[in-house]
């Protein structure tokens, strides 16, 4: 077994007991056409509006009946990969943005990202987020999907250290380790998926 395959697999297994969904892919298109197939089996983030229960004149009653359009957000992806995934957005109209999401903060269906690296032993993300973009996208999504390269997964967090100092070396820095989706046990010690951030994390690792 290849040590790359070796950290594969352990990646997936960690990942999975923290309630992520691991898939591989192919490519880049493969990850888009999964994305959008994720987002079309969910319902829309609904916007919570007070005051629906009581007698309204009719544009307010049609703005709470209203279902909003479901939202994938890609900060930070590449020119031509946001180009792609734009248009399939648009064939499946699915509204696609890559900036303004302190415009949606009252959620966005889906954030795609990709990651710098994956920790194997705890099937932890990598991501460098210095962008507000990007942090906004990855804590209002209710899913969160993120392409990690086979080939970037490293065994331990110090295998990683390299990596840290490049990415912190030009100030503001700000990374993220993300392991799984979003979970509290701060309400009644009660675990609960999803209340400060994703609802689901969907991993994509991608084949090099």
């Amino acid at each position: 077994m290849s040590d790359t395959k070796r950290l594969v697999d352990l990646f997936t297994e960690k990942a999975k007991l923290l309630a992520a969904v691991v898939t591989p892919v192919k490519s880049m298109e493969e990850a888009f056409a999964y994305t959008l197939d994720v987002c079309e089996k969910k319902e829309a983030c609904q916007l919570l509006l007070s005051g629906c229960e009581a007698e309204l004149s009719k544009p307010a009653g049609d703005l709470c009946d209203t279902k909003p359009a479901k939202i994938i957000a890609a900060p930070g992806l590449p020119e031509a990969d946001a180009k792609a995934l734009g248009a399939l957005c648009l064939e499946r109209g699915v509204h696609f943005i890559t900036e303004g999401m302190r415009k949606n903060l009252g959620g966005v269906d889906i954030g795609f990202t990709e990651a710098q690296a994956g920790i194997a032993e705890t099937g932890t993300l990598v991501i460098d987020s210095r962008s507000e973009e990007l942090r906004l996208a990855t804590m209002i999504c209710e899913i969160h999907v993120c392409v990690l390269h086979a080939k970037d997964i490293r065994e331990t967090s110090y295998d990683v250290e390299p990596l840290l100092r490049a990415m912190s070396k030009d100030a503001p820095a700000y990374v993220a380790f993300v392991s799984g989706p979003s979970r509290t046990a701060d309400i009644e010690r009660v675990l609960a998926l999803g209340v400060h951030g994703p609802l689901e994390m969907h991993i994509l690792l991608l084949e090099d």
